[in-house]
């Protein structure tokens, strides 16, 4: 384990990710004090979940659960992001400190401790009416073999009471399976917060802490029934299995002892989340160092007041050997132009994506990058959605329309778009996507949307600074040096890459003409009447 620990730190994950489980904590948290939780169609267009798979460096199932909530619920809070910072530089520089934490954090690596959330998180089971009827035929199967001893036909009214037992016992056996994992994982997650927080490092991270701690250990003895009974099915024989579940069987051990845990856990629900929030977010600050350990080149966002959007050498984090870019922001937004594989979309995702990095791991892919506090929406990737009946294009425009709402509501916003309204025709597309551009543009909202219409490019000419991508054509190939340029793309080079591709003759040349009359067609137009 120690070699482990040591060659990994700076490296990603070579795991299978669970994304049902992983996401568990977050699906079931109220987030509704964040600044922003990002949505699943953001998450969608920008790659998240492989975001997250690069990210990811937790050592705890805790603390990946933790750290994906982390990612998608953004707070902002200078004074934990300062107390972060902190204690991210000791666990970097103090090795033996940082492999001794990670070491404690491996005991909660179980894919078992992926379901102690649902110790806080959701409905606890309750106990049925008839519950009475357990409890007296505990009481009968104690009373009827104390009295065995004296009048031995006591033996065989408890071999009775133990054939109705069985039937109990067994029916329980279904509840039983929901918390047998869980709560002896909650006993580890317990233990683990208790020595983390003899590291007067981490005290300040939760002062009040013990109390939460002392109150799960009140049920300590309560759930080590639940521990034993996960060593049984996995360590002991067989006969030491039999012999314990005829001892369950008979005094219905299992239905009491599990009803009364849960009464007393359903108690205690934010002292487990304290304790599970404590020990994620110190495995999350390990992951950030190991992150920024195995990264050539990265920064601290500067993240202040202004209205301008600055970054130098920006990247994708996903793409490996990624061309950078850098490019200021200030009164207009930007739009793209460039042909496909040029490297717009994959520019626009890597600015949304170092803004969310920026905000909750004050971590980002770049040089240097200074921005104001946003919120962040995108329409990248939009599909038709067959099951509700929705089209390509409506689908397109209900996420549209949700992004003119949230450009009214006064925050600061930073829209992502890819080819505005392509689900429709020309004419409308272009008439469409200059209104909503426009719209969207005011209240200080920044907007960076690429786009193969170059008549979007006149009509915005005032209010978008227009940037382009381009590529280079030779003969028999096509290639992309990915670099930002100022202005307009100029050259058109699809026609060239169909000739390429060895379309027929034909084609290529009625393509050719019929090009050559639309722009002198459209060079003939008053564009000053947009």
């Amino acid at each position: 384990m120690l070699q482990r620990l040591k060659e990994s730190f700076g490296k990603p994950k070579d795991d299978f990710f669970d994304f049902d489980d992983i996401k568990k904590y977050f699906r079931n948290k109220d987030n509704s004090t964040a600044y922003q939780v990002v949505s699943d169609k953001t998450c969608n267009d920008l790659d998240f979940d492989d975001l997250f798979m690069f990210l990811d460096r937790t050592h705890s199932k805790v603390g990946q659960q933790y750290m994906y909530n982390h990612l998608r619920a953004i707070h902002v809070n200078k004074k934990e992001t300062k107390l972060n910072e902190k204690l991210i530089t000791e666990l970097s520089e103090n090795h033996e400190l940082r492999i001794s934490i990670q070491k404690k954090l491996e005991k909660l690596r179980n894919k078992d401790a992926y379901y102690i959330t649902a110790l806080f998180q959701e409905e606890h089971l309750n106990q049925p009416k008839w519950f009475f009827v357990i409890k007296l035929l505990s009481f009968s199967g104690l009373a009827a073999l104390i009295l065995g001893f004296f009048n031995p036909i006591f033996f065989l009214i408890l071999f009775g009471i133990f054939c109705v037992n069985f039937v109990f016992h067994y029916w329980n056996k279904h509840n039983l399976f929901q918390y047998v994992n869980s709560i002896p994982q909650l006993l580890k997650l317990n233990s683990v917060a208790s020595q983390l927080f003899s590291h007067s490092l981490f005290k300040e991270l939760n002062p009040e802490l013990p109390k939460s701690i002392k109150l799960i250990n009140e049920v300590k003895n309560s759930m080590f029934f639940f521990q034993l009974e996960a060593k049984l099915q996995g360590e002991f024989e067989i006969i030491a299995w039999l012999l314990f579940e005829i001892f369950k069987t008979m005094f219905l051990l299992e239905p009491l002892l599990l009803f009364g845990v849960l009464n007393k856990l359903n108690t205690k629900r934010n002292e487990i989340e304290n304790v599970f929030r404590f020990v994620g977010h110190i495995d999350m600050l390990i992951s950030i160092a190991s992150l920024r350990s195995g990264l050539g080149t990265f920064c601290l966002p500067v993240i202040n007041d202004g209205n301008e959007i600055m970054v130098k050498d920006i990247s994708h984090p996903l793409i490996v050997n990624c061309t950078t870019n850098s490019i200021k922001i200030a009164e207009k937004s930007v739009l793209l132009t460039g042909s496909n594989m040029s490297g717009k979309t994959s520019f626009i995702r890597a600015i949304g994506l170092n803004i969310i990095t920026g905000l909750t791991i004050n971590t980002c892919f770049a040089k240097t990058i200074t921005f104001p506090l946003l919120k962040v929406f995108s329409a990248i990737r939009i599909s038709d959605d067959l099951m509700n009946d929705k089209s390509y294009y409506f689908e397109e425009v209900l996420t549209i329309k949700e992004m003119l709402e949230e450009s009214k509501t006064g925050n600061k916003n930073l829209f992502l778009l890819d080819e505005l309204f392509k689900g429709t025709n020309t004419v409308e597309r272009i008439a469409a996507g200059k209104s909503v551009l426009t719209a969207l543009s005011k209240n200080n909202n920044k907007i960076l949307v690429s786009t193969h219409d170059i008549e979007l490019t006149d009509m915005l000419y005032n209010e978008y600074e227009l940037y382009h991508f381009s590529e280079s054509v030779n003969k028999k190939t096509v290639g992309f040096d990915y670099k930002l340029k100022e202005g307009k793309l100029k050259n058109r080079n699809a026609i060239r890459i169909l000739e390429i591709n060895n379309y027929p003759k034909e084609v290529i040349e009625e393509a050719t003409e019929i090009a050559k009359k639309l722009d002198k067609t459209y060079s003939n137009r008053n564009t000053s009447e947009y």
